[in-house]
């Protein structure tokens, strides 16, 4: 079984062809994809999308390059939004949060504002989080100590072997897609091969981080089963044990898709 652990499905990139999306990645064997929100205006559409799509699910968040535009009013939305889908089996995390000191001209105390208050939301709610770290790996660990969700994924990792440890030891899975595919990509692909196998999950980030191949082109959930293809490859695995072990890491990292996919 493969499942895209993160995937903006809503993204205006696949509003032309989005039936078609879904369908390529089906008939690739993608049995699930995981569509985080960004901001308060797309909670209801990651959320019928999910509803509309066989095997999907859905989070609900603010991401951090989003919070400038947010306010606490969007926060308190998120939560009782949260109280009030706790029920479905389709919302599986809170996300997509966390902290981006990549981009610059961020305000980073508003970011560590709105991810704090969001990780004391999944925790009041038992819900697992999806997480965006660039460039911000040590300090979203500091956060995650402090108030630590039942488990979660750190989307698109790119950290030092010591800082993927210690987002394990957090009962965090650590996600991997197109970046990994790029033969310059010598840090990434050394989490591949050094990091033990209940560490990693696939995803695709779509539309965004596109694969080797696709020379900066839409990226898209159908491509996941050649990316589990490279992984296999660096890991000098068959294929089948790798699509085996991270659908049980994704599964053990957001318990209610479990539910979902039974």
């Amino acid at each position: 079984m493969l499942i895209d652990t993160h995937c903006h499905l809503d993204a205006a990139e696949f509003d032309g062809d989005r039936t078609q999306v879904v369908a390529r990645a089906a008939a690739g064997g993608v049995r699930s994809i995981v569509i985080p929100a960004v901001e308060r205006g797309n909670f209801d559409v990651v959320a019928r999308l999910a509803h509309a799509t066989d095997g999907a699910a859905y989070a609900l968040g603010i991401h951090p390059m989003y919070v400038e535009r947010a306010d606490e009013a969007d926060l308190e939305h998120l939560r009782e939004r949260i109280a009030a889908s706790i029920e479905d089996p389709r919302l599986v995390a809170v996300g997509e949060i966390g902290l981006d000191f990549f981009v610059e001209g961020l305000d980073r105390e508003r970011q560590r504002r709105f991810f704090v208050r969001q990780l004391e939301i999944a925790r009041e709610f038992n819900l697992p989080v999806l997480l965006h770290v660039r460039r911000a790996q040590d300090e979203i660990l500091k956060y995650l100590r402090r108030t630590p969700p039942p488990s979660g994924i750190a989307h698109a990792f790119n950290g030092s072997l010591q800082q993927a440890q210690a987002f394990i030891a957090q009962g965090c899975a650590l996600g991997f897609g197109g970046a990994m595919t790029f033969e310059r990509a010598l840090q990434i692909r050394r989490l591949v091969t050094g990091l033990p196998a209940e560490a990693h999950v696939l995803e695709t980030d779509a539309p965004d981080i596109a694969p080797a191949w696709l020379a900066r082109g839409r990226n898209e959930p159908g491509e996941l089963p050649a990316i589990a293809e490279v992984f296999a490859n660096l890991r000098q695995e068959p294929v089948q044990t790798v699509l085996k072990r991270t659908s049980a890491n994704a599964l053990r990292a957001l318990p209610r898709l479990a539910t979902l996919l039974r």
